[in-house]
């Protein structure tokens, strides 16, 4: 499905409207609205630096982007994301330390092994929504917690460096490092692993048997069980591949970023992806632009807090509204399509 200049011009509005409101709340609550505002705005940009920061913090939006945007595709729901990216990385880590340190092959197995790890988390509840219609919305926001859980159980009594003052795992090793794009400052090659994986998500959507299955299940159910497509398989596999996106998406920040496992508290990074989902339409090579848009709120966020006297959660606010006026216009979406279908009804 093309990304219409009408839905692109729909979606500019929106993202307009939210930055107007957040002007009006700086407005309201710092002493220097303008001032502030300008490092909200600008200060991404300002220096190198800057703009590395803020393709970091958008690169693992874009799995987890991809990884809702596909469920979301099928008429699904999963609000799991989180979870299956702690999974990842906790998968991720095991076998950066364990495996034997061969170039190359090395990140390709701990790539593997993570998406393995998301993918069987991912499966559970899609298993239990095709086998017992158990709603996928409650299940996947459950296993959260139980991977965030699991993830921090593994990594303090099995991969911790007891010679940190806090809770991490053990540094990896150079051959488990994702390879820099730029030295100084450094940008690591997750933003080309994340572009490739978004053009291969579109492929698999739109030029495969089973992304035209998934696409036809999210369109209408009931169609796609009248023309033979086994929806409840769809729904299984959507989530099993959602899962291994969002996984992926933690080893990724593990093998680029940090280098060790350090989280002690869910970072956020698979409901962020359901804000990315909601503002590309769920296509995947607009979740590319979506997160460089979130990832740049959070970048100008951080910058006004430390030159301002604004805190950074006015991402959040701006972030909450894009999102409240999105979904706003897809319930006006789904009036129109319904009067519509009423008034063909009665032409018939």
């Amino acid at each position: 499905m093309k990304f219409m200049p009408f839905n692109l011009l729909r979606t500019l509005c929106v993202l307009l409207v939210a930055l107007l409101v957040g002007f009006i709340i700086v407005l309201i609550v710092s002493e220097d609205p303008l001032g502030a505002y300008r490092y909200f705005l600008l200060g991404p940009l300002v220096r190198m630096r800057r703009v590395i920061e803020w393709l970091h913090t958008s690169i693992p939006m874009v799995f987890t982007g991809l990884a809702v945007s596909l469920v979301f595709r099928a008429r699904q729901f999963n609000i799991g994301a989180e979870g299956q990216f702690l999974v990842g990385a906790a998968g991720a880590t095991f076998v950066a330390l364990h495996f034997p340190q061969i170039t190359i092959l090395h990140i390709s197995v701990i790539m593997l092994f993570a998406m393995t790890c998301g993918a069987l988390w991912g499966a559970v509840p899609g298993f239990m929504k095709a086998k017992f219609n158990a709603s996928e919305l409650v299940s996947s926001l459950m296993m959260n917690f139980v991977g965030f859980f699991v993830a921090l159980y593994f990594v303090n009594h099995y991969f911790r460096d007891i010679r940190a003052g806090f809770m991490v795992s053990y540094r990896f090793p150079a051959t488990a490092w994702l390879p820099d794009l730029m030295a100084r400052p450094r940008l690591h090659g997750g933003l080309v692993l994340a572009a490739i994986t978004a053009g291969l998500v579109w492929w698999f959507l739109y030029r495969t048997k089973w992304g035209y299955e998934l696409r036809m299940t999210g369109m209408n159910i009931k169609f796609a069980e009248y023309a033979g497509i086994n929806t409840k398989r769809v729904i299984v596999y959507t989530q099993v591949i959602s899962g291994a996106l969002a996984a992926l998406g933690g080893a990724v920040e593990l093998m680029g970023i940090h280098r060790r496992f350090l989280w002690i508290a869910m970072p956020g990074f698979g409901f962020d992806g359901i804000v990315v989902a909601l503002l590309a339409r769920n296509n995947p090579l607009n979740v590319l632009f979506a997160a460089l848009f979130i990832g740049y709120l959070r970048s100008g966020a951080r910058i006004m807090e430390r030159m301002s006297d604004v805190t950074a959660e006015m991402a959040v606010i701006i972030q909450a509204i894009v999102i409240l006026l999105v979904t706003a216009e897809a319930l006006f979406s789904l009036w129109e399509r319904r009067r519509i279908e009423r008034e063909a009804l009665k032409g018939g």
